[in-house]
């Protein structure tokens, strides 16, 4: 028999610990020596440079690990919220996660975003409370707070141990034993304590597992019946019980520790072996799916990959490498098996979310997204909506073409990034936001080897049809050539696009040329009428189209691009601001600063709270009035200010800002 293969994430707000709680799980399953310290720029997960000068996470690191004769593949995701694309391709690829929560601050912005990523996934989660080696910070007030902000009953499976006001030790609910650290630093058991003995916290312990045994007898008949009884329930039938109650949308198995002090980690690791599911079934002839595009310089592109089948070596597809990942290091591997994550060299290039099949090319007749039913990469791409764009060029006309594939690869790798291309010889870059534009930047040069000149980012409004225009006729001309269009457009209600071609065309005009209109059109629309962003909810009707036979593509864009500036004027367009749901706390002390200055900003405070220490607020805030606020904020609460911002949506600019 096989061994078991776990797919695994762990999400969280910024600064909960994610990264180091990852490293901790390495180094209790004996992965690396020592943890990683995220502050001296050591965590093993985090290896680009921009990572550890910014102590974040921005790419999904990638390790693996054995535990309890269980293979792990093991995914530390972004917290940032403008990396909220590599959480979302990480998701596609795991049967679990856990969800790391402080208890220094609860549930927060990116906490609940995080939750609700995973339920939308059907992501099985486990809850891990961290920063309880302060015995400041209180393990009920946070159990509380995630029921109530995460709608979901967390059943406590460690308690943590102080003593003269140090944590020294955990207790597992589960198997009614003490952990505490080896000489080594490692959580070993506690051979010489006994729950029956009278110990401190032992009446707790035992508290818990009662509760444990009661939320569990809601999914087991035996646990039910013993409880009823009044009889003991043994941990072995308890833990079937618990694994149905994982499975549960009202519940979730709840772990606490610190990460920090390596205390709460050996139970939690353990946990994932017993309360995730199987990895699925998948369809036969699939060779397996990319989940992730990475470019490592020296090595070229890699394709991270989801194996759907075992393959030995001698089967690989003509041209195919597959290698263990960790973090950047590649180790080659002579077979693959189902479940599994790899690093894959193709022969060719893969697509995000591209579907593989077993053949000696690998890719004979790819599976097309439209073709995939469910799967979640289909649509991500149209599910970030890019809030700044940022002209580049470069500093030397021969470095146009080598910095143009540079910026598609990028462009392929981070679903939520794009790039538009300048007939003038130079680029927008459309980005979610600065922190992912400056890491954009960095790595085009140290990656690619790409000197361009940035400049100054700008908010990417969106442009609105105001009424119907047209139909107009336009057409061009090159030698014996000719493509003529009859166009008109027609506001719609969202942000959609619809293309209508006449029938005529439909029937007459081949697959490229139907194929080669409608990505003009949306072109078009992506660059806009007034180059301040993108046309939205708009109509496209096409009333005629002729061509001549062997018109070549560039015809189509020229016809159809000059067809929708002849269309639409400046004054046909409104233009709409991005504006941002604004979360922040601080100390009461900074309330009257931090408030005064979104206020100034033109930001509208539309919820206060606290509890006496701590100052909490949400406010809407035009994008255009916070850049760099990072460095504002940080300075009037003297870095002691926590926010996030999320795209609230967008309203009309104000008469008295135009651009």
């Amino acid at each position: 028999m096989s061994q078991p293969v776990r797919n695994i994430a762990i999400l969280a707000h910024v600064d909960a610990g994610k990264t180091t709680l990852s490293e901790r799980i390495l180094f209790t399953a004996g992965e690396v020596r020592r943890p990683g310290r995220v502050e001296e720029g050591l965590a093993t997960m985090d290896y680009l440079p921009e990572e550890k000068d910014r102590g974040i996470t921005i790419e999904s690191g990638v390790a693996h690990f054995e535990w309890k004769d269980t293979w792990f593949n093991f995914i530390d995701t972004p917290g940032h919220v403008d990396f909220g694309a590599e959480v979302d391709t990480a998701l596609t690829a795991v049967e679990g996660a856990i969800l790391v929560v402080s208890a220094a601050s609860g549930v927060e912005t990116q906490t609940v975003a995080a939750f609700k990523k995973l339920r939308e996934a059907g992501v099985r989660t486990i809850l891990f409370v961290n920063k309880l080696d302060n015995p400041d910070y209180s393990l009920d007030e946070t159990l509380i707070n995630i029921e109530e902000v995460l709608g979901v009953r967390p059943v406590l499976m460690t308690l943590p141990e102080y003593r003269d006001g140090k944590m020294t030790g955990v207790l597992d609910v589960l198997s009614k034993s003490r952990l505490e650290h080896s000489a080594t630093g490692e959580e070993v058991v506690d051979e010489g304590w006994n729950v029956d003995d009278g110990w401190d916290q032992a009446h707790d312990l035992k508290k818990h597992y009662a509760e444990a045994v009661e939320f569990a007898s809601n999914f087991d008949d035996e646990i039910l019946k013993l409880a009823m009884e009044g009889k003991p329930v043994p941990a072995k039938i308890l833990l079937r019980g618990l694994k149905a109650l994982a499975a549960s949308d009202d519940y979730a198995l709840c772990y606490a520790g610190s990460a920090m002090e390596g205390f709460g980690v050996r139970s939690l690791t353990t946990a994932l072996t017993f309360f995730l599911p199987e990895v699925p079934a998948f369809d036969k002839g699939e060779l397996g799916q990319v989940i992730r595009l990475r470019y490592f310089k020296g090595v070229g592109e890699i394709s991270i990959f989801r194996s759907h089948t075992d393959l030995e070596r001698k089967a690989w597809p003509a041209g195919f490498e597959f290698s263990r990942l960790k973090a950047n290091l590649l180790v080659p591997v002579d077979e693959i098996r189902s479940g599994d994550i790899y690093a894959m060299r193709t022969p060719f290039e893969t697509e995000l979310g591209e579907i593989l099949k077993v053949t000696p090319e690998g890719r004979s007749d790819p599976i097309p997204q439209s073709d995939q039913g469910e799967r979640p990469h289909a649509s991500l791409r149209d599910k970030y909506q890019p809030l700044l764009q940022t002209r580049v060029e470069c500093l030397g006309s021969e470095d146009f073409l080598h910095v143009d594939k540079s910026l598609n690869m990028l462009g392929r790798m981070d679903p939520s990034f794009r790039v538009q291309k300048d007939d003038g010889g130079f680029w927008y870059l459309h980005t979610v936001g600065e922190v992912q534009l400056d890491v954009l930047l960095s790595r085009l040069k140290r990656e690619f080897g790409c000197e361009v000149k940035a400049g100054c980012p700008e908010v990417r409004w969106q442009e609105r049809l105001c009424r119907e225009v047209g139909p107009v006729e336009n057409s061009f001309q090159l030698g014996p050539h000719k493509i003529s269009i009859k166009l008109s457009a027609t506001p719609l209600e969202g942000d959609a696009h619809d293309i209508r071609l006449s029938a005529e065309f439909l029937e007459t005009a081949p697959r490229e040329i139907l194929a080669g209109v409608r990505s003009a059109l949306l072109e078009s629309a992506e660059v806009g009428i007034l180059g301040k962003g993108a046309l939205v909810g708009v109509r496209f009707e096409v009333h005629e189209f002729t061509w001549t036979e062997g018109a070549l593509p560039p015809m189509i864009k020229k016809a159809c691009a000059d067809a929708v500036t002849k269309l639409i004027k400046p004054a046909d367009v409104e233009l709409y601001e991005p504006i941002m749901e604004l979360s922040l706390e601080c100390p009461v002390n900074f309330a009257g600063l931090v408030t005064g200055d979104i206020q100034s900003r033109d930001g509208k405070v539309k919820e206060i709270g606290g509890d006496g220490k701590t100052h909490f607020l949400k406010a809407d805030v035009p994008l255009r009035k916070i850049f760099g606020y990072a460095t504002g904020v940080r300075s009037i609460s003297k870095g002691t200010a926590l926010y996030s911002m999320k795209l609230l949506g967008y309203r009309p600019i104000p008469a008295s800002f135009r651009p």
